[in-house]
């Protein structure tokens, strides 16, 4: 029995190296971890100075939504900065730029059991800010007007690396699924958006971060989705 565990445990620390892309397949955070997270590999360096991300999310509610728990929906990490990473906090979906403080705080519908098309837009220029819930645009916010976002760190999903690819919290992680994770160095328009939420895109191919050619690798209980289920 003791050897079951052992090998349990080695099976479940494995580390994965897909390529390829995750295409029209999922991943499933199925609980609570320290040490369980996909690490994405983008098309070019997060070099930005304006920025669209686009995702679908369903989460385990029971976990996520406490009323004091924050958990993390997407992390780029440098070797000394959370260069940019989203949140769900305490009634809000967040979006923080090398800084762990000073966010925009959006009080827009919260994650849930059911899929959720949630997307958000930034540009340097005007700081101009907004979310996108199932193709619904927030109110505008001005964040970081003049700021860049940093080139030379790594992207994780369902971890908030509090060093470079380390440092993780359990209370923090994310619990449930992540697909259709696509981002662009620019703003797109508003209709475009909106035909992600339709899963109907017309739109320009994502050249940062591209979900059906996308290079990741997989780190713990981490499962992948078959295409069947999404």
């Amino acid at each position: 029995m003791k050897s079951v565990l052992v090998l349990l445990g080695v099976l479940l620390t494995l580390t994965a190296v897909c390529e390829g892309g995750v295409n029209s397949k999922g991943l499933l955070f199925p609980n609570t971890s320290a040490n369980s997270y996909v690490k994405l590999t983008p098309l070019k360096p997060l070099n930005l100075d304006a920025f669209t991300l686009c995702m679908r999310l369903s989460v385990d509610p029971n976990v996520v939504s406490k009323v004091e728990r924050e958990t993390i929906l997407f992390a780029y990490r440098t070797q000394d900065h959370d260069e940019l990473n989203l949140w769900q906090e305490k009634g809000n979906i967040s979006l923080y730029l090398r800084s762990s403080s000073e966010g925009a705080f959006y009080a827009v519908p919260l994650l849930s059991i059911f899929r959720t098309d949630l997307c958000v837009t930034w540009e340097s220029s005007t700081g101009l800010t907004a979310f996108w819930v199932d193709g619904r645009r927030s109110t505008l916010q001005v964040y970081r007007q003049n700021h860049k976002v940093q080139s030379g760190g790594a992207v994780i999903l369902g971890q908030d690396p509090d060093s470079f690819v380390g440092k993780f919290e359990i209370n923090q992680s994310f619990v449930g699924e992540i697909s259709d994770v696509n981002m662009w160095d620019y703003v797109l328009m508003d209709d475009q958006i909106r035909n992600f939420s339709d899963r109907v895109w017309l739109g320009p191919e994502p050249n940062v971060l591209n979900w059906d050619t996308i290079k990741y690798e997989v780190n713990g209980n981490v499962l992948v989705v078959p295409e069947k289920y999404n």
